[in-house]
């Protein structure tokens, strides 16, 4: 069965122009730069290194235009149940809508988001204050340990690591995801239970990992106030919508998470707590309006204008007409070091689909590429070797700054100029002539094969960011900008953004798995399992 989504156009008539087009040639016409370079509050896009000529980003344009995505836009924003499989809204924009010019969301979401926010000020700023006591919890607070998986970890570990520069004096943030025992031994030696406050995050409160984590840190916590279970529970804040389990595990405080956000699109709710507790509630305010400008952004801008249409126009022609199959995102900001893991599960989780919503029908054409990255100019030395020169194109996303926080202004401009030089090289590479001139000893043979060897073919496209700095409010705008290009990339492939249910045959497998392993004396019944894992059971078995 095909599906209307199936029908992208080719633009043949573009691709084949743009096939014999050089990069080295494109970046040259001013008008087509400007065409593509565009500004939003403290981030400017540069798109200009992209391989579309005019011709062909308004032959793109016009297509989206014509799939009717501002209508899907503002029901998503209105709150219509555009995430089917669940049938569920979607507003996480609500979130942060109190900042906004025009919020769309109900009354009613904007009124318990607003009371969220004001309980999560409240036991913030008791906190800072040392007067946790007076709302329940601990007087004199050190450390704060966020304890989630997933969306309740990628996005506040991500504000938290970025926006150091504004962290309150006085609060050490920690984040603990995984279940690696270790990792939890490790935290545990570092910190004084008497001054630990953990923040549990799990909308159902039945996640293995949190639970698990969490009950380790109970454990200690627990057995420092001499067994006290009273004294013990004003070291938790849970962040769930399962209120009874809360109370039940024993947790002081709990603040609320809705089903019409999903964990990747929540840091702009209570699961961004563990941000409150480490820059205040002015600043997480200020990550809300950045984000609130880049939705009002989205909303009213023309496509021509759009930050997230032009992201998402630059990933639909690389991926669906150039056939890439990964995108690395580079941040020339050491702080931005967990960007490339979040935007990870952002879209990856987002859009690795391959059905349609509407009729179950298989997609037909690519969707999400593989999303990877870390920080420059380390990866200049690790891979970019093979994205100048290897067999494969990988499209790339700088990101940099125009002011640091730091007043090392020499350090700035070389990691700068390293940022622009990268962009460039990819694009214009170095042509065989170019080398071969540069080759000035040996004999004609050994001068032509290290000309061949020091040739760049160049014509690999990137895309700049360049924020202003980096302060709450560029964040919020800047990872705003990404979640509605994933909204927009899910509408023109007809993928449902919003559900993961990829996410849960191995969560059940697992559990089935979990007794053989923990029962040392009785493996039980291993014939459920298949062949290779009951092998691996075995093996495990007889090596403890």
């Amino acid at each position: 069965m095909e599906s209307k989504h199936d029908r992208l156009p080719s633009f043949e008539e573009h691709a084949s122009r743009l096939a014999a087009t050089n990069l080295r040639a494109l970046v040259q016409d001013e008008a087509r730069g400007e065409r593509l370079r565009r500004r939003m509050g403290p981030i400017l896009l540069d798109a200009s290194r992209q391989k579309l000529d005019i011709a062909a980003l308004d032959a793109v344009g016009e297509y989206i235009e014509s799939t009717g995505w501002k209508a899907a836009r503002d029901a998503m924003f209105e709150g219509k149940h555009i995430n089917t499989s669940e049938d569920r809204a979607v507003l996480h924009t609500a979130l942060r809508g109190g900042a906004s010019r025009n919020p769309a969301a109900p009354a009613d979401v904007r009124k318990e988001v607003a009371d969220a926010l004001d309980k999560m000020e409240t036991l913030v700023n008791a906190v800072h204050k040392g007067e946790g006591e007076s709302v329940g919890l601990i007087g004199r607070v050190t450390d704060v340990v966020n304890i989630g998986i997933g969306g309740s970890d990628l996005g506040p570990r991500l504000a938290v690591h970025a926006l150091e520069q504004f962290h309150v004096d006085g609060i050490n943030s920690h984040f603990l995801t995984n279940v690696d025992g270790q990792a939890a031994t490790d935290l545990m030696k570092k910190l004084d239970p008497a001054r630990t406050l953990v923040i549990l995050v799990s909308k159902s409160f039945n996640t293995q990992e949190t639970l698990l984590n969490g009950g380790v840190f109970r454990n200690w916590i627990l057995k420092a106030e001499g067994g006290d279970e009273a004294k013990a529970s004003k070291h938790f804040i849970a962040v769930s919508s399962n209120d009874e389990a809360v109370h039940k595990w024993g947790a002081s405080q709990v603040l609320p998470m809705w089903d019409y956000v999903g964990g990747r699109y929540s840091l702009w709710s209570a699961v961004g707590a563990s941000i409150a507790f480490a820059i205040g509630m002015k600043g997480f305010r200020d990550l809300l309006a950045g984000a609130a400008e880049a939705d009002d952004h989205f909303r009213s801008a023309e496509w021509k204008d759009n930050l997230p249409v032009l992201l998402a126009i630059a990933e639909i022609w690389n991926r669906n007409i150039l056939g890439t199959t990964s995108r690395a995102v580079i941040p020339y900001v050491d702080a931005l070091v967990d960007l490339p893991s979040y935007l990870q599960q952002l879209e990856m989780e987002s859009l690795g689909k391959h059905v349609h919503p509407s009729d179950g029908s298989e997609v037909k054409q690519a969707s999400v590429p593989v999303v990877w990255g870390s920080i420059g100019t380390n990866a200049q030395h690790a891979y970019f070797q093979a994205l100048h020169q290897g067999t494969d194109i990988v499209p790339l996303e700088f990101i940099g700054l125009v002011k640091p926080a730091h007043p090392l202004r020499e350090n700035q401009d070389v990691l700068t100029s390293n940022l622009l030089a990268q962009a460039a090289a990819l694009s214009l590479g170095k042509t065989y002539e170019e080398a071969l001139a540069e080759a000035k000893t040996g004999t004609e043979e050994e001068r032509h094969a290290l000309a061949a060897q020091r040739t760049f073919k160049g014509d690999r496209p990137s895309t700049v960011f360049m924020l202003d700095s980096l302060t709450p409010h560029s964040l919020g705008a800047l990872i705003a900008l990404y979640e509605h290009k994933v909204f927009l990339l899910g509408h023109l492939w007809g993928i449902n953004a919003f559900d993961q249910w990829g996410v849960e045959l191995g969560k059940t497998i697992a559990k089935q798995i979990y007794p053989s392993l923990a029962n040392d004396k009785d493996a039980g019944d291993l014939s459920q399992f298949d062949g290779a894992t009951r092998a691996l059971i075995q093996a495990i078995r007889s090596r403890r």
